[in-house]
């Protein structure tokens, strides 16, 4: 095979790439929502709360995943969307992401003692 159709397939594979399906979630001002995969793959959306921005909503999911750990669940992991933005509230903290197969970027932390804050909030030791 020549170079040339190396470089061809590679660009082609690259736009297909670019092309697959992404999930979006809803993009409803101020609403936050706990989010739940279904087993057919599609995503279930439950209205939490009305807040004014993605750390309240994060603050929000935390709480309720605190509560459901304290009356025996084992689900540490949980997902939520804010203003067309996925939150993934995992140990190290809260990740964002426009859509649940992109790349997700930290929007919040965890402290020392397990609070959540956002990035550089926290002096350094």
């Amino acid at each position: 095979m020549s170079v040339k159709t190396l470089l061809i397939l590679g660009v082609s594979a690259l736009a297909m790439v670019g092309c697959a399906q992404r999930t979006k979630p809803p993009g409803d001002a101020g609403v936050c929502y706990h989010v739940v995969p279904q087993k057919d793959g599609s995503m279930k959306y439950n209205r939490v709360v009305t807040v004014a921005t993605l750390e309240a909503c994060a603050g929000n999911l935390e709480a309720m995943r605190v509560k459901f750990l304290r009356l025996g669940g084992n689900q540490t992991d949980i997902y939520g969307a804010f203003q067309a933005n996925f939150l993934f509230l995992v140990r190290e903290g809260v990740l964002t992401s426009t859509s649940l197969e992109g790349p997700r970027y930290v929007a919040l932390v965890r402290t020392g003692d397990g609070r959540l804050a956002i990035p550089g909030a926290m002096p350094q030791q």
